[in-house]
């Protein structure tokens, strides 16, 4: 039990991890969590706009897919230029650690492999809401986010995620809250 309950301190560290790109940017900031979370919400469109997806596999891949990150930090590409992460040490820690850690372990690997239908999937899940933080943060008046929107763009791999990220880059983010901002309250 005390493996369970440090896993689940461990889990929620991730909601302090700052993810580290954004001061690249100039702004945004968001937590490793903050960007789980809305990597699942698009992992559930992608896998209800597709044929054949596990879809509990798809969602648990995407929940799990930074979990490393809560001992390794959230290395950004500059970072990675010169910072070699040991992810297959933290994945063998958390492997031999928890009853259900080889299931998170093997759930890693197989995003990083970006090979099957649900990879491929949680990969472009994870795209999309960087490209969905990024928009947010040019339609707040950053003006740099035209290469990081290109950059989000062209990792994606489906073409219903591209149409989605087309989409996303024609709408003001905040259409979703103001539309319909005239109409008088209900009673």
């Amino acid at each position: 039990m005390k493996a369970l309950v440090d896993f689940l301190y461990e889990a929620g560290f991730l909601k302090r991890l700052a993810r580290t790109g954004y001061p690249y940017l100039g702004s945004g900031d968001e937590s490793v969590a903050d960007h789980t979370c809305r990597t699942l919400f698009a992992a559930y469109v992608l896998g209800q706009l597709s044929e054949g997806i596990d879809m509990g596999k798809l969602l648990k891949m995407c929940l799990f897919h930074d979990f490393p990150e809560a001992r390794m930090g959230d290395l950004n590409y500059v970072q990675k230029k010169y910072v070699e992460a040991n992810e297959e040490k933290i994945l063998a820690e958390v492997s031999d650690r928890l009853p259900f850690g080889e299931e998170i372990a093997a759930l890693v690997r197989e995003f990083n492999d970006k090979e099957t239908p649900e990879a491929i999937l949680a990969n472009d899940a994870d795209q999309l809401d960087l490209l969905f933080h990024v928009k947010e943060q040019g339609d707040s008046g950053n003006p740099q986010t035209g290469p990081w929107l290109e950059y989000a763009y062209e990792r994606l791999t489906t073409e219903t995620a591209r149409k989605l990220a087309r989409l996303a880059m024609e709408t003001d983010s905040t259409d979703w809250w103001l539309e319909g901002r005239n109409d008088p309250p209900r009673t």
